[in-house]
């Protein structure tokens, strides 16, 4: 033991290489390895004597510690073992070598090529695997990856390559197994440190070990015996986790980092060479999967083996590329010349194996290199996937499964959909990759059609079923994901994103190996786009699609379409151009618009023409390039025009190929002509060379072409066809756009004619693709987008939800297996997902309604367990995306509807149209009264027509089952009935509470759409007029009372809802119904009132509105009744806690107030008493507005009709009320800004206008009540207020209650007056009074007067400028002669006058004259004008009973003269009034004169003269209209009624004139002589002793002439003798004037007076009063001017 320690010597290299020499001489032939074994010897023995020296870093020694000298030496044996082919010697230098490697023992710069002693050792490795023996294989495997592995050696170039063939050969020529597993295991592990080395630029960094069991996931599982797969595992884990130094021996890595810094500034190309060894392996693994079997050796099965792991060893390095390489351009350039080509020859392949890989390496290309691939991707997935997926009648069920497994492993990725769907299906010049596998699937999901024939089993085809169903679901599932995510980076990361709310650049993250593709792509292959620009592209691309389908039905229009909505330019190069790029084109078609005789059509074609280049190109492959874009019309002509134009293109181009383009033309036609000829199978005799030629002669201008060209020519085409592309088998419009057409069906030609034959045959088909790979990468335009906006779904789902909901909805339909349901379910809970959350209402709603239908709840009887799963899906739904539902709650409600009356049904529970009629508390009683129910789950309980109903079913849209229906039930229906109620129980109580309860969680939008449908819902349920339902309103009130919390703007917007709720079934014609929702409402306004609500706010006011509606529009007794109790016992119990509830509250009584039932007004009235006398300070606590609500309320209970007392104690409130307004009631709230509260209440009151006037205005409407006990306390309370509170009120209120509170109470007194007047002109009668006509009305009118009087005598200073208003109304009184009007329109006015008298000044006096004057004038005209209409009518002798009369027989009068008695007796009667009138306003000037003269100025006298002269001067003129006193008499007499007093009238007013002059005669001089009194005295004195003689009857008669006068008395009559005693008094007062005169006076007026006082005497007096004052005055004033 201690010799086996230090054999070896005590160097490094020793350590490791001694006991394996040891064991290679013990294991050798002596003879046949003789010199084997002295070499080992001989080393043994250097060994003994060397040391390790410290090698310089920057040397390259082979062997660690050793010169190179040594070095050679010391490995001579170890070679020698090698190369000694003897199985036993050679695996002890195996392994030493492998632990040479392991232990970093061999170490050096590089092993390239053959220069290099390490290399030597590697091909004497390589070459042991020739043995055949099993150990050695293994032993070589190990080795080979060891020197991969090791980082002391940069293996590269060709020496890396022979490691990879060497284990490639070991692979495919093992004959166990577990080497094969083994050898691929070390393939793929080199594979994976290679590449990771370079895209690390690292020797040292770390790598994943290979996964042996994900290797055989494809191929090779049959070569697993038993633990193969664990040994291999063991075996790699084993290599490359093998110490790389001696536990006693430290090999710092320092050391290895430092002299690999000293390599790299030595090699500052390693990096690029590192990249080129990369290369060079991937190239070759690319060419080694393009080597197919030979058609000699067809069955190559050593060949399809080597191709398939090239396969697999290219899906090891993509799967497991970095960052860097995902971005490296010239890998992408290998993968686009390389792998791109092997994919596309071994798709020709019809080898399971191979396509499995094929659609691995493609899932790498898409995960990884998608950004840098968009043209192949856009080509290989149709060739992969679209080609198997709608392959749904005759498909390969291995390779629908596995393209099946590759979409749902692409689904798992969303960034890859939302990908696959911005860059293809946005593209206009990509194919629809996303939309055609959404339709894929469902058609596969569909199945094959009914009736078609197909090669699956049943079993297959539902297996396809489930497949694809479940694709669908991973689809949807990733669009969530990814819409969530980026919702969720917007929320926490919001500046990412731009003003806009679009993306923004995604950052780079190139040091993360697992990004994905679209975070690590450079800012060259990649470009970012917002929505906008999406949605512009999107639409474009379907534009285009819309135009190409359009042309190919009809060409013209759909260029014609393309070109108006601007698609294409207008001009032939464009369309040419557009025809000639565009697929998805019907050839045919572009064909037949070629040929097409339009002028438009024929210059396309010619641009099409000379858009080609054929420069340099043989005639026949000219036609062939040519043709390839369409196919020629089969009309002759056409053809004619397209080839003309080709032959003088081709020889513009090839301008000395013919003599003139008629020679192209000719050939051309005929070469078109023996293509058909020859390739024609309907041809029977076939042209010949010799026929061909000899049709040809003399073309050229007359001259031949050469027999040699033509040959040729006709060999080209009899070989190979000229084939003018066909149309494709697949429908255009879902080939998608920007494939080029050659591309395109080359492909599917390789891919569908062909099955395991070799491409040769093909090559050109091979090349012309490839061209098209480059060409395609090569196009600036072509542009990968990322998006990040979620809104991208909205344009995704517009594609994928039509086919996704039928494929869930056919499969949820007819499948009843519980994976495939469950599948489908889940796939509509994703769906709604996305839908909700985009918004996208349309589609939401169709998926939610889908689930609800499947629910089968409408018809419980025919329901499965998938149906119960449905419920649990909507329940599901309603939980997770409640937020989004919005209209769709309706659905999810309706059901849980259905759903809990089915669970009522089965546990035996009434129904609840009995609730409704028994209680209206029944809320809290229903889950109680279940319980002493028989269960319906028992076949003798279900004779209840309502349970029969709903076991025979109905429609999802019935709201409800018809009690009536027809149709009977059978036993059948019963038990499956009874059966599904059991199947609902798997859904408990708690699950159907939790939607509501969860309600309080969602956010306030969703809230308000969960309250809308809810109470859409139960309406329909409410609504039955045979089964209502209460399940909905119940739940109403607890969303109600949960959500009560939320914020008030938020709990506003929800209670609009539920108060447009509760009124519209408050007013239901259905009582029991309308009485239950009105309780309901109750319930949850007392948990409102629970709340405290601050000052300012209207959200109980709100709350309590429903109440309101419902009681002023409900026709139902009982409903206004409940309301009034409702808010009766509200207000008792939660008073203190209402505040802007009060304007609800008395809205409500308002209402009650005016109700037609006593009891109604008496319940209301009974509260509002109690709330006036105990609760009024809780009234305006926080609203002082409800204060006007307050007074509106006690205003409408004050006229009520049933109850006098009822009115009068609500007048006294409403005295209370202005006491509290006035005092300390809601002047109180009004704090000054110090907070000061002692200041005067009265600051404020103008400002509460609004507060005062409805009380006041409310009272002055009630003094016209017809009710003298109402009538006459509303003015007492009424000027009681505003005398006791007036003091407060400042102009702008006095004014406002002038206006608006005491005239209107005065108008009505007035009414008659002005109704009088307006119909003077119609000889009406007058229109009757609106006061109340009784004995009482002249006491009302006189209190009211001296009231007003009273008032503004007492606030004379704050109502001063109200003396207007105030006159107004006097004068009104005074004008109007009923009911005592008058005088107490004079009473009022003295008593102002006299109260005001030291107060008014000047100027009010005179106003006060001047209002009389007008009085007085106002009336004269229109009384003038009716008084003169009398005189030319003809009263008759004869009274006909009213009738009209005609007039005199002497009379030359019309009908219109005729005078009826009627009109008769309103004339007397307004002539009797307006003479009151008159003397009425004389009176009460001349007693204002009389009583305040002494205060009046001389402009108020002379107002007081203006207004007597003008009363005396109507009044004289009234008497000297002698002709209609006489008809007036004549009618008097009639009518027997009393003559008009007009004398009387007349003597009044001259008295008082007279009087009023003679006074201001006497007592004011000065005025007297400014203003010619003395003059308008004399002259009135003279008028007046005129009339009395005349009247006296004293004439004079002449006879003769006038020298000879005989003077004579006519006797008086007894009128006249009447009239002269009515006249007596007013001559008595003119001669007591006269004979106070001083003699001055009268001598200078005696000229004028003397005659008529001789008058006087020579007349016949009645009074002897006349003729003594006359002497009187001839003594006292006559004599003493005879005396002097």
């Amino acid at each position: 033991m201690a010799s086996g320690q230090t054999l070896g010597g005590a160097s490094r290299c020793g350590w490791v290489l001694g006991p394996s020499l040891d064991k290679i001489i013990k294991n050798a032939s002596w003879r046949k390895h003789s010199n084997l074994v002295s070499s080992c010897k001989s080393v043994l023995d250097k060994l003994e004597f060397l040391t390790d020296v410290v090698p310089d870093p920057a040397s390259c020694t082979p062997i660690y510690g050793l010169s190179p000298s040594d070095a050679d030496l010391v490995l001579q044996p170890v070679i020698m073992a090698l190369e000694s082919g003897y199985p036993k010697v050679m695996e002890p230098a195996l392994d030493c070598v492998f632990r040479f490697f392991s232990f970093g023992i061999i170490r050096g710069c590089q092993v390239k090529d053959d220069s290099s002693i390490v290399y030597r050792i590697i091909d004497c490795v390589c070459k042991c695997s020739a043995v055949g023996e099993d150990a050695v294989d293994l032993a070589v495997l190990k080795v080979l990856l060891s020197a991969v592995r090791s980082p002391y050696i940069r293996i590269r170039g060709e020496c890396l390559v022979y490691i990879v063939r060497s284990c490639y050969n070991i692979y495919l020529s093992g004959r166990s197994g577990t080497n094969q597993i083994c050898a691929k295991s070390v393939l793929s592990q080199m594979m994976i440190i290679v590449f990771t080395r370079a895209e690390k630029n690292s020797m040292l960094d770390s790598f994943k070990n290979v996964v042996v069991f994900e290797l055989l996931e494809f191929t090779d599982r049959n070569l697993n015996e038993g633990s193969s797969v664990h040994f291999s595992q063991n075996f790699i884990n084993e290599v490359v986790e093998a110490k790389q130094s001696f536990p006693d021996l430290k090999i710092s890595s320092e050391n290895i980092v430092q002299a690999e810094e000293s390599n790299e500034e030595n090699d500052k190309n390693l990096y690029s060479e590192i990249w080129e060894d990369c290369f060079t392996v991937y190239k070759n693994l690319c060419k080694l999967s393009m080597k197919f079997s030979s058609q000699e050796s067809s069955d190559d099965q050593i060949l399809l083996r080597g191709n398939i792991l090239s396969l697999e060893l290219l899906n090891v390095i993509m799967a497991n590329a970095g960052p860097v390489w995902r971005t490296n351009e010239r890998f992408l350039n290998a993968i686009k010349q390389y792998l791109c080509m092997s994919l596309l020859k071994n798709s020709a392949l019809s080898v399971m194996t191979i396509f499995q890989l094929l659609c691995s390496i493609f899932y790498n290309l898409l995960s990884k290199f998608r950004s840098g691939l968009k043209s192949e991707i856009g080509i290989f997935f149709p060739m992969l996937i679209l080609r198997v997926l709608e392959n749904v009648l005759q498909p390969n069920f291995l390779q629908k499964m596995t393209v099946l497994s590759l979409v749902e492993k692409i689904a798992q990725e969303p960034q890859i959909v939302i990908d696959i769907f911005i860059n293809y299906d946005c593209d206009v010049d990509a194919p629809n990759l996303f939309e055609r596998t959404v339709n894929g699937l469902l058609k596969t999901a569909l199945g094959p059609p009914p009736g078609s024939a197909t090669s699956l089993s049943p079993a297959q085809d539902l297996t396809f079923r489930h497949e694809s169903v479940s694709c669908l679901v991973r689809i949807i599932k990733s669009m969530g994901s990814w819409m969530d995510q980026q919702l969720k980076v917007g929320d926490a990361n919001l500046p990412r994103y731009s003003d806009s709310g679009n993306v923004v650049e995604t950052p780079n993250h190139a040091e993360d190996v697992n990004v994905s593709d679209i975070e690590v792509q450079s800012e060259a292959n990649s470009e970012f786009s917002d929505t906008a620009s999406l949605e512009q592209r999107r639409a474009y691309k379907l534009e285009i699609q819309k135009g190409v389908a359009l042309f190919n039905r009809k060409p013209s229009k759909g260029i014609a379409f393309l070109i108006n909505s601007k698609k294409i330019g207008s001009s032939p190069e464009e369309v040419a151009s557009f025809l000639k790029n565009t697929s998805g084109l019907s050839e045919s078609m572009i064909g037949d618009y070629f040929g097409d005789r339009e002028e438009f059509a024929i210059k396309v074609m010619h641009a099409y023409v000379d858009s080609f280049d054929f420069q340099n190109m043989g005639f026949g492959e000219a036609i062939r390039f040519f043709l390839r874009g369409f196919r020629l019309p089969g009309e002759a002509q056409k053809i004619d025009r397209i080839m003309e134009k080709f032959a003088e293109r081709y020889c513009k181009c090839n301008p000395n190929s013919f003599a003139s383009a008629d020679t192209a033309y000719v050939l051309a036609y005929s070469v078109i002509m023996l293509n058909t000829d020859a390739h024609n199978t309907m041809v029977k005799d076939k042209m010949s060379k010799v026929d061909f030629i000899r049709n040809n002669r003399g073309i050229d201008g007359g001259k031949d072409l050469p027999e040699d060209y033509l040959g040729m020519l006709y060999d080209q085409i009899v070989k190979n066809e000229i084939k003018m592309n066909e149309e494709s088998s697949l429908p255009q419009s879902k080939q998608g756009n920007g494939l080029n057409k050659l591309l395109v069906d080359g492909i599917l030609n390789l891919i569908w004619k062909q099955t395991e034959k070799p491409l040769c045959a093909n090559e050109s088909v091979i090349k012309n693709i490839q061209e098209q790979f480059k060409a395609k990468s090569s196009k600036p335009d072509d542009v990968y987008y990322s998006v990040s906006d979620p809104s991208v779904l909205r344009f995704m789902v517009e594609v994928c939800w039509g086919p996704m909901l039928a494929a869930f909805s056919v499969t949820l339909d007819q499948s009843d297996d519980k994976e495939n349901t469950s599948q489908c379910l889940l796939g509509f809970r994703f769906a709604v997902h996305v839908t909700a959350v985009m918004g996208l209402q349309t589609q939401r709603d169709a998926f939610v309604t889908t689930v609800a239908k499947f629910t089968y709840l409408h018809c419980a009887a025919d329901m499965k367990q998938k149906n119960v799963d449905a419920v649990k899906a909507i329940i599901s739904i309603a939980v997770e995306e409640g937020n989004d539902l919005q209209d769709a709650w309706e659905h999810v409600l309706t059901c849980l509807s259905r759903f809990e009356n089915l669970q009522l049904l089965g546990e035996g529970a009434p129904v609840d149209a009995s609730l409704l009629g028994s209680s209206n508390s029944g809320i809290e009683e229903k889950s109680a009264k279940s319980l002493n129910h028989t269960s319906y789950k028992k076949k003798e309980a279900l004779q209840n027509p309502a349970v029969m109903a709903v076991v025979r079913g109905g429609s999802y849209d019935s709201t409800s089952m018809r009690v009536d229906s027809s149709g009977l039930v059978t036993n059948e229906q019963i038990s499956n009935f009874i059966s599904n109620l059991h199947l609902l129980d798997q859904i408990g109580s708690f699950e159907l509470n939790h939607i509501f309860a969860h309600s309080q969680r969602l956010n306030s939008e969703a809230i308000v759409h969960f309250v809308k449908a809810l109470c859409k819902v139960s309406i329909s349920e409410l609504q039955s007029p045979t089964d209502p339902r209460v399940f909905c309103l119940t739940k109403m009130v607890e969303v109600a009372h949960y959500n009560m919390n939320r914020i008030r703007l938020v709990w506003s917007r929800i209670w609009t809802v539920l108060s447009d709720f509760f009124v519209a079934v408050g007013l239901s014609e259905n009582l029991s119904v309308a009485i239950f929702v009105m309780d309901s409402l109750r319930q949850l306004a007392m948990k409102f009132l629970e709340r405290e609500e601050l000052a300012n706010y209207n959200f109980q006011n709100e709350f309590l509105r429903p109440f309101v509606i419902v009681i002023q529009k409900s026709i139902s007794t009982e409903i206004r009744e409940l309301i009034v109790r409702c808010i009766s016992q509200m207000v008792l119990s939660r008073f203190s806690n209402i505040k802007s509830g009060w304007k609800s509250v008395f809205q409500v009584f308002t209402t009650a107030a005016a109700d037609q039932r006593k009891s109604i007004v008496f319940l209301a009235f009974e509260t509002m008493e109690k709330i006036v006398r105990e609760y009024f300070p809780y009234i305006t606590e926080t609203e002082t507005l409800t204060f006007t609500d307050c007074v509106r309320c006690l205003i409408m209970f004050t006229n009520n009709k049933f109850n006098s007392d009822v009115s009068l104690n609500a007048i006294a409130f409403l005295r209370y009320c202005a006491v509290k307004l006035a005092e300390d009631g809601l002047a109180g709230n009004e704090k000054d800004k110090t907070g000061d509260t002692s200041s005067p209440v009265c600051i404020g009151h103008d400002d509460y206008i609004h507060f005062w006037d409805p009380l006041l205005s409310g009272l002055s409407k009630l003094t016209l009540d017809p009710r003298p006990a109402v009538r006459k306390g509303s003015l007492e309370v009424l000027f009681n207020i505003l005398k006791d509170h007036g003091h407060l009120f400042g102009q702008p209120l006095w004014s406002r209650i002038f206006s608006s509170v005491i005239f209107p109470i005065f108008n009505s007194a007035l009414d008659s007056k002005d109704t009088t007047d307006k119909n003077d002109d119609s000889l009406s009668p007058m229109a009757g009074s609106a006061v109340p006509d009784g004995s009482d009305v002249s006491k009302w009118n006189a209190v009211a007067a001296e009231c007003l009087v009273d008032l503004f005598v007492h606030f004379f200073d704050l109502v001063r400028a109200h003396l207007n208003t105030v006159l107004s109304i006097l004068l009104g009184f005074i004008r109007n002669n009923g009911e005592g009007l008058s005088d107490a329109g004079v009473t009022a006015l003295m008593r102002l006058a006299a109260d005001l008298k030291s107060k008014l000044t000047e100027e009010e006096w005179k106003h006060i004259f001047v209002c009389l004057k007008q009085a007085a004038e106002s009336s004269i005209p229109d009384f003038m004008k009716l008084l003169k209409s009398i005189e030319r009518m003809e009263t008759p002798s004869v009274p006909h009973n009213g009738d009209v009369l005609e007039l005199d027989a002497n009379a030359n009068g019309s009908a219109e003269d005729s005078i009826s008695l009627e009109s008769a007796a309103y004339i007397l009667s307004r002539t009797k009034r307006h003479m009151s009138l008159q003397l009425l306003i004389l009176q009460v000037v001349t007693n204002l004169y009389n009583k305040f003269w002494q205060s009046l100025s001389s402009d108020s006298i002379i107002i007081v003269l203006e207004v007597l002269s003008s009363i005396a001067a109507h009044s004289h003129v009234l008497q000297s209209e002698t002709s209609v006193l006489l008809k007036l008499g004549k009618a008097c007499s009639m009518l027997d009624i009393s003559d008009p007093p007009i004398v009387h009238f007349e003597n009044e007013s001259y008295e008082n004139y007279l009087n009023c002059l003679h006074h201001v005669f006497t007592s004011n001089p000065s005025f007297s002589e400014a203003r010619g009194i003395e003059v308008e005295l004399i002259d009135v004195c003279d008028k007046i002793l005129r009339i009395y003689i005349d009247c006296a009857g004293f004439g004079k008669k002449i006879s003769g002439d006038k020298k000879h006068m005989v003077h004579s008395f006519i006797p008086l009559g007894s009128k006249r003798k009447e009239e002269l005693v009515s006249r007596t008094t007013l001559v008595v007062c003119v001669l007591r004037i006269l004979s106070n005169l001083d003699t001055d006076t009268f001598r200078r007026n005696a000229t004028r007076l003397f005659p008529l006082l001789v008058d006087l005497v020579r007349s016949q007096h009645c009074s002897p009063e006349v003729q003594r004052l006359l002497s009187d005055v001839f003594l006292s004033c006559v004599g003493p001017i005879l005396n002097r």
